[in-house]
Formats: C-alpha cells, sequence, structure tokens
C-alpha cells in the first residue's frame, strides 16, 4: 500500500506543484492537471467547483484524510493548503492513491 506522506514527500521534491484552490479551479477548467489533492475540510462552494471541472475533464482527486492545515504542515508550509494541483507527479507514485480508492 501507499503511503499518502511519503508519497506526498516524495512528489514535492520530484514532482511540479501549485497550490491553492484558485489555481486548481483554473487548472482543473484548463485540463491542465494531471490530479488535485483537497483537504477534508475545503468549502462546500469550492469543492464542488473543483469536482465539476475535474470532473468535466477527467482529472482525478484524492481527498486528503484531514484539515487543510494539516495539509500545509504535511507540506512544511506555515499555513493552510486548501488543494494541491499536481503538474507532474515526478518520481512520486502519487497517482496510484486515485486508482486505490
Amino acid at each position: 500500500m501507499v503511503s499518502f506522506e511519503d508519497e506526498l514527500k516524495m512528489l514535492l521534491k520530484t514532482g511540479k506543484v501549485m497550490f491553492g484552490s484558485k489555481k486548481a479551479i483554473k487548472a482543473a477548467m484548463l485540463g491542465k492537471a494531471k490530479m488535485i489533492i483537497i483537504a477534508e475540510n475545503v468549502p462546500p462552494n469550492i469543492r464542488r467547483d473543483i469536482e465539476h471541472y475535474a470532473k468535466l475533464s477527467g482529472i482525478p482527486i484524492y481527498v486528503f484524510k484531514g484539515t487543510s492545515v494539516d495539509l500545509g504542515t504535511l507540506c512544511g508550509r506555515p499555513h493552510v493548503i486548501a488543494a494541491i494541483t499536481v503538474l507532474d507527479p515526478g518520481d512520486s507514485n502519487i497517482m496510484d492513491l486515485v486508482a486505490e480508492e
């Protein structure tokens, strides 16, 4: 089984990501994301927008089992992160997490 924490750290080291829900929505609208990771406590209106545009573009979504504070802490950031847009997974196997759900 793939550990989310380990794969996220590998993604941040070797891949290309964007942080923030506005960037996630824009990337989903343009179909540029490979995957979007959202925190469990994302506001409903933002989550609806991300899910809608991701579905239209065929982009998988992984719902992180924790808050945006937890996600920010995991990323080593001193602020909340509601969404992470994966542009390039790098050496991580983070894409396998969506396949397991």
